[in-house]
């Protein structure tokens, strides 16, 4: 949906300016058994055909739920994909419709685009008779107002907590300039390959209800385009929402939808069990053959995700690239996705994850061989071994078990001499001072999750040079090179490919420990039906529906 054309000109555009942004932020009882068992990888979407049949949905998430005033969020993906896109679109979405690729970008508020020959100016069609939840209409002045909103430090809604969340998907933006009632046209400071994706997160508020309650008290009753509407919250720990009947993709089937924060991985398995909850977000992999010996059906796919330790590339024995490479030969990998997570997750051999489109079989490195590994330490001057430590969070978005994975993971590098002191630390201390440049607890690197592609616009964070965020110094100009001229190309396939070449080389440079790729498992009900697994960190939740 990207045409080469230059957009026409409008006499009468209204046109507002601001200096460039750059604002980044970083950056979670009694058994009572099912009547039907399953299990599958992909869908647990009901062919029968029948009637909507509504109720209410009730997930049990891993960690807080974030503020639900638009783009601020502060829950990483998890919060966005179970609260925020419910809430909210973009003027681009992503299609969760299927389970057997990368979910593309597709139309949402806006119905097309195409882009100028300077890469840089593009025009967006809108969407015509789109409502807010509170009945106000989608038009190019409420795209303006929400830019401004996000963009402008003269609008009366600017908050500086509003422009740094943005500024990650839209800080590149130097203009927006309503053509007419239903189009749009944006400039970007430099061209942008991935700006559709990027406008995904750039959520779109309603201007009459930001307007009532201004910015400061928006997110204690907020309103969007999206599927559901707010009906009420208990701040960060449970939002409640409802069918928005008059949603232009057409109302979901649920009739409502409770998010609840359960970030004990226990209290969401005996959540599940007593009915409290019928659905959970990463169960215990402890508990899956249990669960589904109970007839809860667990559902995975691949997706892009990475579970990893970063290593301090500039100082100490990390600094030398074979010791590096001996360490990511000494995981056993096989036996942490299988023996440990029970098979919800998958050995991480390469740099890309497996379920995107920058990951090439052909690049799977790294082997469990720890005769290699002790080769490689004698070659670079440590065959006796060496001590190191490593910083692990207790928990959070998309970290699966991670103190567990990090002992499984330090037992491998003990038996080829490489002595670890796990130190752990909560999520938000982590993260907090990865954002400063720093390392938690001041270790020689630090165990994570990430998601590489999910949001293009975040990838240089992680393997370019002079990131804003501790990345352990990691720095190779080929990949500079190849991520500049990724990020600035609209041909999708020319994109691709470079990223797949950029990710092969940090896979040599191993400037990470590759450990696995997360399958995204989540626990359901076996009255929870229509669901898609997607290869996505999001969800469509408007196909869902719970029998009764």
């Amino acid at each position: 949906m990207t045409y080469h054309q230059h957009p026409p000109a409008h006499p009468g555009a209204r046109s507002r300016r601001r200096a460039p942004l750059r604002a980044l932020g970083l950056a979670a009882v009694l058994l009572l058994p099912f009547a039907t068992a399953g299990c599958g990888t992909g869908s647990a979407a009901d062919d029968s055909g029948g009637a909507k049949s509504g109720g209410t949905l009730v997930i049990g998430a891993t960690g807080k739920l974030p503020n639900p005033d638009t783009v601020i969020g502060g829950a990483g993906f998890e919060g966005k994909r179970l609260v925020s896109f419910q809430l909210y679109e973009g003027l681009t979405r992503y299609d969760l419709s299927r389970a057997d690729g990368p979910a593309p970008i597709t139309a949402a508020l806006a119905t097309s685009w195409k882009v100028a020959d300077d890469d840089r100016t593009w025009t967006f069609t809108l969407r015509k008779g789109v409502k807010f939840h509170d009945g106000t209409a989608f038009d190019a002045d409420a795209v303006l107002f929400n830019l401004d909103r996000y963009l402008n430090r003269k609008s009366p809604q600017y908050t500086d907590a509003l422009g740094a969340a943005a500024g990650e998907y839209a800080g590149g933006i130097t203009t927006y300039t309503k053509l007419s009632d239903d189009r749009v046209r944006l400039v970007t400071k430099e061209p942008n390959g991935h700006f559709p994706q990027d406008l995904a997160h750039v959520l779109i508020a309603s201007p009459t209800a930001v307007k009532k309650t201004g910015s400061a008290r928006f997110s204690e009753h907020p309103v969007g385009t999206g599927p559901f509407r707010f009906v009420r919250q208990q701040s960060g720990e449970q939002i409640e929402l409802a069918r928005f009947d008059d949603y232009w993709r057409g109302a979901p089937e649920l009739d409502r939808l409770v998010v609840k924060a359960l970030p004990d991985a226990a209290a969401r398995t005996a959540s599940l069990r007593s009915g409290a909850v019928n659905w959970i977000e990463y169960p215990n992999p402890d508990d899956i053959p249990n669960l589904k010996a109970d007839g809860v059906r667990v559902l995975t796919n691949s997706y892009d995700h990475l579970w990893y330790w970063i290593l301090d590339t500039t100082a100490g024995p990390w600094k030398d690239p074979r010791v590096r490479r001996a360490a990511n030969y000494a995981i056993d990998r096989e036996a942490i996705a299988e023996n440990l997570l029970h098979g919800t997750a998958a050995p991480a051999k390469q740099a890309a994850p497996s379920g995107t489109f920058a990951h090439d079989p052909a690049n799977d490195t790294y082997g469990h061989d720890p005769a290699k590994a002790r080769a490689l330490l004698a070659e670079a001057g440590y065959a006796n071994g060496f001590s190191t430590s490593v910083t692990v969070p207790t928990g959070g978005s998309g970290n699966l078990v991670p103190v567990p994975i990090a002992e499984a993971v330090q037992r491998d590098l003990a038996a080829v001499g490489i002595k670890v002191d796990i130190r752990t630390t909560d999520w938000s201390t982590l993260i907090a001072a990865e954002a400063k440049g720093k390392v938690a607890r001041d270790s020689q690197a630090i165990a994570q999750s990430t998601t590489l592609f999910q949001s293009e616009a975040l990838l240089p964070l992680f393997i370019g040079s002079n990131s804003p965020f501790w990345t352990g110094h990691y720095s190779n100009r080929q990949v500079d090179t190849l991520l500049a001229s990724a990020g600035t190309t609209t041909d999708r396939e020319t994109r691709e490919a470079q990223y797949t070449e950029a990710l092969k080389l940090v896979t040599e440079d191993a400037p990470w420990l590759f450990v696995v790729n997360d399958r995204n498992p989540r626990a359901i009900s076996p009255k929870v039906r229509g669901l898609v697994q997607p290869q996505s960190w999001f969800l469509d939740l408007t196909t869902v529906r719970v029998e009764r």
